[in-house]
C-alpha cells in the first residue's frame, strides 16, 4: 500500500517540563488508548498509523481536551518509504523519551494454505519496523541517560502457536528480543518493556478475519486495561507485562505441563476450527 505524501515535519522542543511519545499503530485500539492515557499524564504525542482521518480526529481530541500537543505523522510502516520517514523522525527527535512500538496485525490458518505475500507483510510490520525504530530511538536515549521503549507482542508470543505460525513466531521473536535489549540497557537509565495481552477488544480480530461470537465476555479485557497494566509496569521496571490474573495463569500453567504438551494442544484446538475465534 502506498503511504499518503504527507510530509514529515521538523521536531521541535516541547514546552518546559513536558515530554514527547511516539506511538505507532495510534489511529485505534491499543494504541489510541496509550495516546489518551499518555495525554492524560501530560505527554506531548506523535500519532503514527496509516489512516489520516482516524489519526485527525484522535490530534484534535487530545489537543482539545487535554491541551498537549498531538503530531499526525501518517505511514504505513511496511512500505520503505513511510518506514524510513517515521524512523528519521524518531532518530532526529530531541524530546522523545518514550517509543511505544505497537503497530502489528496477524492472521490465522494453516501456514501452507496462507498468503505467502500477506505473511512476508506481517513481518515486515511485525518484526523489521519495530527493530529499526528501536534502533532509531535506544542510541540517542542511551546518549541521554533517559528513555523508555515498550514493544507490543503477545501472550501467544510466550508459547507454541500452531495455526498462528507466523504471527506467533513474530511475537515471540519481540519477546525475545526485548529481554535482550534490557539487559543490554541496564543500568543506562533506559527502560524496554514487552507488553503480552491476552485477548483484547481491538480491530485485531476483524483483520485478521476471525470469529468472536463465541468466546464469552469474561475471557476479554478493554484496550484501556491493557495500556494501564503497561504503564504500571514502566513506573515498576517490568521487563515482561502480561496483564491480567486470567492471561498469566495459563502461561503458569504451561510452564506446569511444558512447551511440548501446550503445542499438541493448540495443535489439537486448531485442527478442530477452536482456534478460529482467537
Amino acid at each position: 500500500m502506498s503511504d499518503p505524501a504527507i510530509p514529515t515535519p521538523a521536531p521541535e522542543a516541547t514546552p518546559s517540563g513536558r515530554r514527547r511519545a511516539l506511538v505507532t499503530g495510534a489511529s485505534s485500539g491499543i494504541g489510541a488508548a496509550y495516546a489518551r492515557r499518555l495525554a492524560a499524564d501530560d505527554w506531548d504525542l506523535v500519532l503514527v498509523a496509516r489512516r489520516v482521518p482516524e489519526l485527525e480526529a484522535l490530534a484534535g481530541e487530545l489537543e482539545e481536551r487535554r491541551g498537549v500537543g498531538a503530531e499526525v505523522l501518517a505511514a504505513d510502516l511496511t512500505d520503505p518509504d513511510g518506514l524510513g520517514r517515521v524512523e528519521q523522525r524518531v532518530r532526529d527527535d530531541p524530546a522523545l523519551e518514550l517509543l511505544v512500538n505497537n503497530a502489528g496485525f496477524g492472521t490465522t490458518g494453516p501456514f501452507h494454505e496462507s498468503d505467502l505475500a500477506r505473511q512476508t507483510q506481517m513481518l515486515r510490520l511485525n518484526v523489521e519496523a519495530l527493530v529499526r525504530l528501536t534502533h532509531a530511538a535506544l542510541g540517542r536515549m542511551v546518549g541521554n541517560a533517559r528513555g523508555e521503549i515498550v514493544n507490543v507482542a503477545s501472550g501467544i508470543g510466550l508459547m507454541p502457536a500452531p495455526f498462528f505460525a507466523t504471527y506467533g513466531a513474530t511475537k515471540a521473536f519481540v519477546v525475545s528480543f526485548s529481554e535482550a535489549l534490557a539487559e543490554e540497557v541496564a543500568g543506562t537509565g533506559v527502560s524496554v518493556q514487552v507488553l503480552c495481552p491476552g485477548l483484547t477488544r481491538t480491530e485485531f480480530q476483524r483483520v485478521a478475519d476471525t470469529d468472536i461470537s463465541s468466546l464469552p465476555d469474561f475471557v476479554w479485557q478493554d484496550a484501556e486495561e491493557v495500556v494501564e497494566a503497561s504503564l504500571e509496569g514502566l513506573r515498576r521496571g517490568t521487563l515482561v507485562v502480561v496483564p491480567g490474573l486470567k492471561n498469566r495463569l495459563p502461561l503458569a500453567f504451561r510452564g506446569v505441563v511444558g512447551r511440548t504438551l501446550v503445542r499438541k494442544a493448540t495443535g489439537f484446538a486448531g485442527r478442530r476450527g477452536w482456534l478460529r475465534s482467537l
